[in-house]
């Protein structure tokens, strides 16, 4: 049994690789995959390890940890960087040059490696993707037999919709090209309803092709949305508190709070009480501070500590057409009202939710075949989070939820079946393809393709 232990961002996934490789260069990922009795499979590769399912462990195998991080090249609409780079440092990169990712996602320390082959979650803007990988239009990867191969969305299109939700199940990916676009000035603002104001508003909303974000409240029973667009003629001085706020209470005092609340208050009456007199605060917040005519969508990225602290959380989520969303929404709050009185578990943060276009830009785009909404709860794992969420995703299964496979928990092939169908079928082809002798495939994913 391996000695090393290795944990994702949040520490409520452990790994046990026999061998941890730190890959500086493309020479250290090939010698690798060339030697498979000095480096035992399952390989699995990760950049912050920051998924919430057990993507990146391979135990008994071999750990490539991606420190290659290098900027390439910055042209007019496009970015070449090395896998390990990540969100953050590429979009300040970007600003720099008054450019800008179409996508720029919560999560800045997601690397370019895994955005360009797992799943995201951000929503969209008017005749956009909400999905980060949509937008990468090359990588070149190291194959299980150790040769090098580039794939490009203009030579091998088909190839690269596979390979944008390919897990690193193809390859070790250690180079990523972005399709970019000129910096954008960006409004937004905040509103919050009752579930029956919302249900009731979701038609002009859609109608008035916001980006739409939400905060969901199930207890108090109202939702605060959050909407964007872009703003090419704003006049006014840029705003930037707004994101600042936003990002300070959502990623780091929030948790943190939950934290201390869950910590030190154990009558559940009176820890939740807190709980929810702070999530009015934050609304009102949202409502009155988090807003303007001249933000940079570049802000709204947030920095996360490479090791986790107390102001860590964890989430999941599965997504819904928009269709049925007013009825899923509506069976969700009862669902979380019910469990909380008949267990008496409820998340000490919130939920939160996204509207994603429809995007066939990855086979498994959980948005393939439609506008989805989601609803992704978020916790900082306090006690029953677990058993919460497996209550949770049957609910999501039962009214046709798809789920994502590296940011939700407790998946198992029939969910995913249920999900993906022929598509599921049509990977798993592909992935034996270059890799058939399982070099790549680590328990998780050999239970959720079986």
């Amino acid at each position: 049994m391996s000695t090393n232990t290795v944990t994702n961002w949040f520490g409520n996934i452990v790994s046990h690789p026999r061998v941890i490789v730190d890959a500086n260069s493309v020479d250290d990922i090939v010698a690798v995959m060339k030697d498979p009795v000095k480096y035992p499979s399952p390989v699995r590769a990760v950049g912050s390890n920051h998924s919430t399912a057990p993507c990146g462990v391979a135990d008994g195998g071999t750990l490539i940890r991606m420190k290659m991080n290098k900027v390439l090249s910055v042209g007019g609409d496009s970015l070449t960087v090395e896998a390990g780079a990540v969100h953050l440092d590429m979009a300040r990169a970007l600003q720099e040059k008054n450019l800008q990712f179409y996508v720029n996602t919560e999560i800045g320390s997601l690397s370019a490696g895994s955005a360009s082959c797992a799943g995201t979650k951000d929503a969209s803007f008017e005749g956009e993707y909400g999905q980060v990988g949509s937008y990468v239009t090359g990588v070149k990867m190291v194959l299980p037999s150790g040769e090098l191969l580039e794939v490009t969305e203009e030579a091998q299109p088909e190839l690269m919709q596979k390979v944008r939700s390919s897990y690193g199940l193809f390859g070790i990916i250690y180079e990523v090209t972005y399709k970019i676009r000129p910096l954008t000035p960006m409004h937004v603002h905040h509103k919050t309803f009752s579930l029956e104001e919302f249900i009731a508003a979701l038609p002009d909303l859609k109608a008035l092709d916001y980006s739409m974000m939400f905060y969901i409240f199930p207890i108090a029973t109202c939702i605060t949305g959050e909407f964007s667009n872009h703003n090419l003629g704003a006049t006014v001085e840029r705003n930037h508190a707004a994101w600042a706020l936003r990002n300070h209470i959502w990623g780091t005092s929030g948790p943190h709070f939950g934290h201390e609340v869950e910590e030190h208050t154990p009558i559940p009456a009176i820890r939740y009480s807190i709980i929810d007199a702070f999530n009015a605060a934050w609304r009102l917040q949202l409502e009155t501070i988090v807003t303007g005519d001249y933000t940079l969508p570049p802000d709204q990225i947030i920095h996360y500590p490479a090791v986790s602290d107390e102001s860590r959380y964890t989430f999941s989520l599965f997504a819904f057409s928009e269709e049925d969303y007013p009825a899923v929404l509506t069976d969700f709050f009862k669902f979380c009202r019910d469990y909380y009185s008949q267990h008496g578990y409820r998340s000490n943060l919130l939920y939160v939710g996204y509207r994603i276009a429809q995007d066939q830009k990855a086979l498994l785009s959980y948005s393939y075949d439609g506008t989805v909404m989601t609803i992704d709860p978020v916790s900082t794992a306090n006690p029953g989070w677990e058993k919460f969420l497996s209550a949770y995703n049957q609910f999501c299964v039962d009214r046709n939820g798809k789920p994502l496979l590296n940011q939700t928990p407790g998946i198992d092939s029939g969910i995913l079946q249920k999900a993906y169908g022929d598509r599921l079928t049509a990977f798993a082809a592909t992935r034996k393809q270059y890799d058939p002798q399982d070099r790549l495939l680590n328990n998780y994913f050999r239970e959720l393709l079986s």
